[in-house]
């Protein structure tokens, strides 16, 4: 099924991102964490696609084995920053012999050498390509706090809406943690004249350590509540994954609230922590 009628129904949307490994010896440790994630049920899963493409082999066996052996709808991230056109038309055909009709395009991050081809430069430019090689529904990704490249708000939105004029059906937000934050973005999104459904992605943080890592990577906001937190069980390994998950499930709810109708859970491979948050939501979104 293709994600964009998924966001076109009424009934709230939860769904769950897994990483495939970087190495043979770690897929079936992965695989099983697959397996579980997709015996919840969410409306999708989404799959990654490493940075220069390094797991690109094994993100087409999973979203494929999602579909076809547990039956969920799959979502496979495709970044071009690594990729030149004609490894973009050979994946995009590997997926669609997959099963596979829904492409998260990506301009995706520089890869640690540096190496970068100069097929693409842009997602909006990858998804022009991915809307003439399938009949693929197209997701697209968007900063409520802002790209880190872009210079101001005003320009970040400017190419969002380049990337959901060259054909994306659906965007997903990066991680965030205050709501009002999107709420913001959501309200200029829509003023800028961007209509398609905004998925809001939530990562709920389980320990202290990937706290200060993503926050390093993404320089996402944290709020004071959150950093209090923080303060008080990040040395409690198991109360800081019970907060964490109590954190995420309280934005999601408040979201719904909202009227928003799409979440996507960022689990980190953890089917403890995806099913602990659809068991809290199972009054809520049904």
């Amino acid at each position: 099924m293709k994600i964009k009628e998924l966001l076109g129904r009424e009934k709230p949307v939860l769904s769950f991102e897994v990483f495939p490994p970087k190495k043979e010896a770690a897929y079936e440790s992965v695989a099983q964490a697959v397996r579980e994630i997709a015996g919840l049920k969410p409306s999708f899963m989404s799959v990654t696609y490493g940075a220069g493409g390094g797991t690109s082999r094994y993100t087409v066996k999973i979203a494929s084995e999602i579909v076809k052996e547990y039956k969920v709808t799959p979502l496979a991230h495709l970044s071009c920053v690594s990729s030149t056109k004609e490894q973009v038309r050979s994946m995009a055909e590997r997926l669609e012999a997959g099963g596979i009709e829904n492409i998260l395009a990506l301009r995706g991050d520089i890869p640690a050498d540096g190496s970068v081809k100069t097929d693409y430069r842009y997602a909006s430019e990858l998804i022009c390509d991915l809307k003439k090689l399938g009949d693929f529904c197209i997701g697209g990704a968007c900063y409520p706090e802002m790209h880190p490249d872009s210079k101001s708000k005003e320009e970040d939105l400017h190419y969002l809406k380049e990337k959901v004029d060259a054909g994306c059906d659906f965007l997903t937000t990066q991680m965030f943690f205050d709501n009002n934050i999107f709420y913001n973005f959501l309200y200029r999104a829509r003023e800028r004249g961007i209509t398609v459904p905004i998925v809001a992605g939530i990562m709920p943080m389980t320990n202290a350590k990937q706290v200060k890592r993503t926050l390093a990577l993404s320089g996402t906001y944290l709020p004071t509540r959150f950093k209090m937190l923080l303060d008080k069980f990040g040395e409690n390994p198991a109360a800081m994954k019970q907060a964490g998950i109590a954190y995420a499930t309280e934005q999601i709810i408040d979201l719904v609230a909202n009227d928003v109708r799409a979440i996507h859970v960022y689990t980190m491979n953890r089917p403890d922590v995806a099913a602990q948050i659809k068991n809290s939501l199972s009054e809520i979104i049904v």
